[in-house]
């Protein structure tokens, strides 16, 4: 994976197939070996670039063992404010 491979955007994932729950807002921010990624519902984190496991088609999959706990807390209620019957 290059930084160059990814772009503002880019809606990230934890599973391939899965429902997006963000998008990256910016790419190695000040030179900085990261992202930083719009949550849902939450606002922004950053990632950092070995926590990205691959980047195709507009999309970034992250591994969630590498990332911050309140990351993860925060991606397991991105869509909690979503109509479930739309």
């Amino acid at each position: 994976m290059r930084r160059d491979d990814i772009q503002e955007g880019f809606e990230v994932f934890v599973h391939d197939g899965d429902v997006a729950f963000g998008a990256v807002r910016e790419v190695a921010p000040h030179g900085r070996p990261e992202l930083v990624v719009y949550v849902e519902n939450t606002g922004d984190f950053t990632v950092p670039f070995d926590a990205i496991v691959d980047v195709h088609m507009g999309k970034v999959i992250v591994n969630s063992a590498k990332l911050d706990p309140r990351l993860k807390q925060a991606i397991g209620h991105a869509h909690d404010a979503e109509d479930p019957n739309i």
